[in-house]
This record gives structure tokens, sequence and C-alpha cells, in this order.
């Protein structure tokens, strides 16, 4: 017998390909035939799409405030590649001193860094620090409330 306090999740609903819009109208009656009709049928598979390498892919979610400059906010989901060799500019998972952090992999003056996207949090030097890759972030996806 379920327990009435309890909030149980719902059963997930089948999972279906998510079409591309349909276009099938022509604005007038003459001109050229309608760039979308080359995609009439066609399906959007979004692993096709952010997974280059699934092998080497994870998916993370995000949490806190520390990446909102560069456009990854609390409860993202990121696509990371464990395949890609960091270079700077790229934004890393990396597990540093035993903490699990997505920081833009940065050097200045010849010394690297992982650098936040928002001013309050300090840069942290990788020098002297216990610091494992995990991978580079591919893609996010942001979800909206609704």
């Amino acid at each position: 017998m379920r327990d009435p306090k309890i909030h149980y999740p719902l059963p997930s609903p089948p999972l279906r390909p998510l079409p591309f819009p349909l276009t099938t109208i022509r604005a007038g009656i003459s001109g050229f035939p309608s760039p979308a009709e080359d995609y009439v049928g066609r399906t959007l598979d979004l692993n096709e799409r952010l997974v280059k390498r699934p092998s080497a892919t994870f998916f993370m979610s995000v949490k806190g405030d520390s990446m909102d400059g560069f456009g990854i906010q609390d409860g993202d989901t990121l696509v990371v590649d464990r395949s890609i060799d960091p270079r700077p500019g790229h934004i890393l998972v990396a597990l540093v001193d035993g903490e699990v952090i997505v920081k833009r992999y940065e050097k200045r003056h010849g010394r690297p860094l992982l650098c936040s996207g928002n001013p309050r949090y300090a840069p942290i030097p990788l020098t002297d620090l216990d610091c494992q890759v995990w991978g580079v972030v591919r893609s996010v996806i942001h979800e909206y409330p609704v």
C-alpha cells in the first residue's frame, strides 16, 4: 500500500523522436520551393546532434552559480566528452582536491588556472593542487520551467 504522504513519480512516457516542424504551405504561387521541404518527415535526434563520441561521453547536472557568466546555470545538464584534450578556453569538469568542479581552463602568464564565470569566485591556480580532468563540456542543456 502506498503512503499518501510520499509523492511518487509518474511513469515515464514512451520515448518518441522529436520531429522537425512540418512546413507544407508555400506563400504565393510563384517563386522557388521552400528549403524546408527537404526536411519533411525528418526527426531530430539529440544524441546524434550533441554526442559526438558516445563511448567517451557522459552527462552531469550543475549545482551553483559560479558559471552563470558563461551561460551555465544551476540545474543545467552538461554533455561532457572525455576524449577531447583540454585547451585554454575550454570548459572543463575536473576533480580538484576531492571536489568535482566545472570551470573554464585558462593560462595567464604561463600559469594554468580554472576560472569561474562569476566575479565572486577567484580563479583556482592549478600549481600544487591535485587535479584530474574528467572531460571537456561539449554542450549545455538548459530547460525552462513550464
